[in-house]
């Protein structure tokens, strides 16, 4: 593709990423703006844990979507980890959205966060999210300090739920992105390996409705996806770290487990465009998030 677009607007393409505290709304936001489901949502903190690359394609710019976990305060191994990727992703990406919701005071996190991004030389952007959350009185204060958080190139108000703002926060976005030629082709949304995609949204069915404990002692692997006439056929283990969660996630005789399969196939179906038979076990691997040989075979 040509780098000069109609007038002489060059082209422009890169990468951006949303960082924020847990469940600052960046997952959501990624999934409004490419307008497909890439990355999983759920109410439960630490849901992302695999950078999702979301494509957005725009006439003049191709914004790269890098998706993050949230960073925290480690308690496990798992959780150095989830940080220390956060960090390698933001020191690659062209511009950075930090996300603080509208609904909830600005706090440590957000400040320490800041202060981390200081230090980067991406362009850095502030993105008040779940704005449909508040009234405008509300709105006003928390743009206000947010504003007097840190040094941003600009601070957007959005909702990814009732799209308000969107398109201003992509136009924006591309608007800090270096010139340069396009970078993947038209028809790519994501370039994550559909076997992570499927598995990420087993651990969304899977973590429907769990009870607080058990948010990051789930992880799935798919085994196989076999296509078999116009049926693709998957196989996938849930793990859990003690067989008192196997019980949780399994449920009385099997209920719930039925249900994780029923919810996680209807959306896998959507994904992948095709009739699904999924196969799911649950299995228990002790205390995976303090092991490095288990993380590492669990794809962490």
């Amino acid at each position: 593709m040509s780098s000069v677009t109609g007038g002489e607007r060059p082209y422009r393409a890169g990468f951006a990423c949303f960082v924020g505290r847990p469940n600052a709304g960046k997952s959501t936001l990624t999934n409004a703006i490419v307008g497909q489901k890439i990355a999983i949502t759920s109410s439960k903190p630490q849901t992302t844990r695999h950078v999702i690359r979301a494509v957005l394609h725009r006439p003049d710019s191709q914004l790269v979507l890098v998706d993050t976990p949230g960073l925290h305060r480690p308690r496990t191994l798992l959780g150095e980890r989830l940080n220390d990727l956060v960090r390698t992703t933001w020191s690659e990406v062209d511009v950075i959205g930090l996300c603080i919701p509208a609904d909830e005071p600005v706090g440590r996190g957000d400040r320490f966060i800041t202060g981390e991004l200081a230090e980067l030389k991406a362009t850095v952007l502030a993105v008040v999210t779940k704005t449909d959350l508040v009234d405008k009185k509300r709105l006003a204060e928390q743009l206000l300090a947010v504003s007097e958080l840190g040094d941003f190139a600009a601070v957007v108000p959005v909702s990814a739920v009732s799209g308000h703002q969107v398109d201003t926060l992509v136009e924006v976005m591309t608007g800090y992105l270096p010139a340069s030629p396009q970078l993947y082709p038209d028809d790519m949304l994501t370039e994550d390996p559909e076997q992570v995609l499927v598995a990420e949204l087993v651990r969304e069915a899977a973590l429907e409705g769990v009870r607080d404990e058990l948010p990051h002692s789930i992880a799935v692997i798919v085994e196989e996806m076999i296509p078999e006439g116009q049926v693709m056929k998957i196989y996938a283990d849930v793990y859990v770290e003690r067989p008192s969660q196997k019980a949780i996630v399994i449920g009385h005789r099997g209920s719930r487990l039925k249900d994780v399969g029923t919810r996680a196939r209807r959306q896998i179906e959507e994904l992948l465009g095709t009739r699904v038979y999924l196969d799911l076990h649950v299995r228990v691997a002790k205390d995976w998030q303090r092991d490095p040989k288990q993380l590492r075979r669990l794809g962490f």
